[in-house]
């Protein structure tokens, strides 16, 4: 079982978007970068003029679960920020984690080497 945490400081998530390669798929953005950690750190952006509240926690929900049911495909140690998309909102969970997993698919550094 690995081990994530939250991502919550503002000047990580900056960092991660300038420096960080990203891959994009229909519903999220996927930006990926080792930490050197040893454990991954997973942080989630959902846009206000995405949704109200209600939609925004929702689709941060469906990331998380997501995340967490394929936590084992992800590389230990790195950086992950998920950015929904406006298709997101309202979406249903099988085409979030379909999103989720061509962009892990196709990352050279999220996706463990096995």
């Amino acid at each position: 079982m690995k081990h994530t945490i939250s991502l919550k400081e503002n000047h990580v998530f900056r960092r991660m978007y300038h420096r960080a390669r990203s891959t994009a798929g229909r519903h999220l953005v996927l930006y990926c970068q080792r930490n050197r950690l040893g454990y991954n750190r997973l942080g989630l952006t959902v846009s206000a003029k995405l949704a109200n509240a209600v939609g925004r926690n929702r689709v941060k929900r469906l990331l998380r679960e997501a995340y967490r049911l394929h936590e084992e495909q992800f590389s230990t140690g790195v950086d992950i920020v998920l950015v929904a998309r406006s298709r997101a909102v309202g979406a249903h969970y099988v085409d979030i984690e379909r999103s989720l997993l061509r962009a892990l698919q196709e990352h050279p550094v999220a996706a463990a080497k096995r």
